[in-house]
């Protein structure tokens, strides 16, 4: 008879736009094709709204893998002189 309460329903998201999934696809094109730096970027924006939206942070997350990962690649091409377009 003395069952304790249920817990509360968690609070609704905050009103707004989502762009969680806008900044983890820009941030995983960008850190593959051109420019890992903003892939970082975009990646980081994309986690910080999954978190405030209460969604999946998973494109972020490889949004930032992808930019870390173009980084690293490029500055072994460079160091190495296998760079493509880079002594013409």
């Amino acid at each position: 008879m003395n069952a304790p309460y249920p817990p509360p329903p968690p609070p609704p998201p905050p009103a707004g736009r989502d762009r969680t999934t806008l900044w983890g696809v820009l941030g995983i094109v960008t850190g593959v094709l051109c420019c890992g730096i903003l892939g970082i970027v975009f990646g980081w924006l994309s986690v910080r709204d999954a978190k405030r939206y209460r969604q999946s942070p998973v494109l972020g997350y490889v949004a930032i893998a992808l930019g870390i990962l173009n980084i690293v690649v490029s500055l072994i091409l460079q160091a190495t002189g296998n760079y493509p377009f880079w002594n013409r």
